[in-house]
């Protein structure tokens, strides 16, 4: 598949799915309390539209990431989630989209590095040895 901008200089490289997402909630996550909109596109450099940081920012409160509070007839932003929580998320919404979840988290074990499946052993072991209630 070719690239979108076709090696132009002055064409913005196109961002990853998600990769949006994640700067806005990085950037939001610097304000020392809850921010407006145009203060993280102000931080990232106006290069989204404010509308589109509107849009990032809604998509991120719908999934639980953000929480909002009405400022006059707009609203203020805060955090209540980190990068990893948001990948995480991305991480379940591809899973459940799929028919053979088994298949999926099996082809998924066997491209882990040996330190990141290891991790991923002790991670489920400290799960499995929690209490039920």
């Amino acid at each position: 598949m070719a690239d979108q901008n076709q090696g132009d200089p002055d064409q913005p490289r196109r961002r990853g799915q998600g990769e949006l997402e994640a700067q806005v909630l990085a950037t939001l996550r610097q304000s020392p309390g809850p921010a407006s909109a145009a203060w993280v596109q102000e931080r990232l450099g106006g290069s989204p539209a404010y509308t589109t940081v509107m849009t990032i920012l809604t998509r991120l409160h719908a999934k639980g990431v953000v929480a909002r509070q009405r400022a006059g007839r707009s609203f203020q932003w805060t955090p209540t989630a980190d990068e990893a929580r948001l990948a995480a998320l991305r991480m379940r919404k591809v899973l459940d989209g799929e028919r053979n979840r088994e298949a999926v988290l099996a082809s998924f074990l066997t491209s882990l590095t040996p330190g990141d499946e290891q991790l991923l052993r002790t991670l489920l072991s400290q799960v499995t040895d929690e209490p039920e209630e």
